[in-house]
């Protein structure tokens, strides 16, 4: 356990304006501990680490008494918190095996999922109702087998992964682009809550650190880092999740993809992801037999993605969620019915424009329109951005 002056020489060190973590790193390694750094002189900086890291060091910073108040009254504002160097027992041993480690994460909640097996779920913040469904299903699956499901709080994927994941044992660890109390988006503070009582919350940035668009990127890092393999759900061309998976790569751990539609753009990240040599998976066992992990867990476990149709999930708070499927891993009743009407039929499984469905059904716009809205209404079918339509996940 970190003292709180080992805390306050780690802080004055890493948290220096102006000192990049490459310069805090060589420092560390010539001198081995942060209080040895600090007692030492300019002279003795600038050859390890450059002039501009010892100018850095030398240059009083106004605000340094503030910022450290700051993280000392967010570590004892909660049992659960610590700071966690580097060299320390609870440091994440996976980190280590990646490039750039941190070299002080803030955790709150149940460290020891850090030194679990996990596996990172992530996706498109505009997800589809049946990625989202996905993302869901895969997390509670390898949750139940007792595989910490480790995503980034970020709206669509990442969100629906850390639900489904908090209903098994494996729990989930989010990790975030701002201080670790500082939660965005903001909608899903209620979902942090439920992740800092069940799971964990991860960050390398001090508390107050605000949102910063390229945090979020390099927090990718620790995603990848910290798991055996990272699961790409759905994600267009241009995607953050898919520099985590090149993260995952780069560290030698497995990349999982699951397909999609050739016409829905979240697809297509995924796609190029199975071209390069990722896995294509339908299954959370596929993922835990890959790992060599167990996978005798529970029906979630051997079961595939498909039965999820939309719904409200009675577990969780609002927002984008899905209906349980029933215990044999089949969809509630109303998908056999559903199976019976013709314009679920004509709507196939792909993404589909009006125009489209009228030249396949031969029915007017406006009848279309009117039994489109009424099969929304019932769940069965979700309407996409740009005009289209597509079937609920099981219907």
């Amino acid at each position: 356990m970190m003292t709180a002056d080992d805390f306050r020489a780690w802080f004055a060190l890493l948290y220096a304006p102006g000192l990049s973590r490459q310069a805090a790193r060589s420092l560390l390694q010539a001198f081995g501990s942060p209080q040895a750094v600090l007692g030492a002189t300019a002279a003795q900086w600038a050859p390890v680490a450059g002039r501009e890291a010892a100018q850095a060091l030398t240059t009083p910073d106004p605000a340094a008494a503030e910022r450290l108040a700051q993280a000392e009254a967010w570590l004892a504002g909660h049992p659960a918190r610590q700071a966690i160097a580097i060299g320390d027992a609870l440091y994440p041993a996976p980190l280590l095996h990646c490039g750039d480690p941190p070299l002080m994460l803030f955790v709150e909640g149940r460290v020891e999922l850090l030194h679990q097996p996990a596996v990172a779920v992530v996706g498109s913040r505009h997800a589809t109702p049946q990625g989202l469904a996905h993302a869901r299903t895969f997390a509670t699956a390898l949750s139940q087998a007792g595989v910490t499901v480790v995503s980034g709080l970020a709206a669509g994927i990442d969100g629906a992964a850390h639900e489904g994941a908090l209903l098994g044992e494996g729990s989930t660890v989010a990790v975030v682009g701002t201080g670790p109390d500082i939660i965005y988006p903001r909608r899903h503070a209620a979902l942090a809550r439920r992740i800092v009582e069940g799971g964990a919350l991860v960050s390398e940035y001090a508390p107050g650190t605000p949102v910063l668009a390229h945090h979020f990127p390099h927090r990718n890092r620790l995603i990848a880092g910290l798991t055996l393999g990272t699961l790409v759900v759905e994600a267009a061309l241009k995607s953050g999740s898919l520099i985590t998976a090149r993260l995952a790569s780069e560290c030698g751990r497995e990349v999982f993809a699951v397909p999609g539609s050739i016409l829905s753009p979240q697809s297509s990240g995924c796609h190029a992801l199975i071209r390069q040599g990722a896995q294509l998976v339908e299954s959370a066992q596929e993922i835990l037999q890959t790992l060599q992990l167990s996978t005798e867990a529970g029906p979630a476990a051997q079961g595939r993605t498909a039965p999820q149709p939309a719904g409200r999930r009675r577990d969780s708070p609002g927002g984008d969620e899905t209906q349980d499927a029933d215990a044999s891993g089949n969809s509630p009743a109303g998908s056999d019915r559903s199976a019976e009407d013709p314009l679920l039929k004509a709507l196939g499984h792909d993404p589909v424009g009006l125009d489209a469905l009228c030249g396949r059904t031969g029915w007017p716009a406006s009848s279309l329109a009117a039994r489109l809205l009424e099969l929304e209404l019932q769940g069965l079918v979700a309407r996409l951005p740009g005009g289209l339509y597509q079937r609920q996940q099981g219907c």
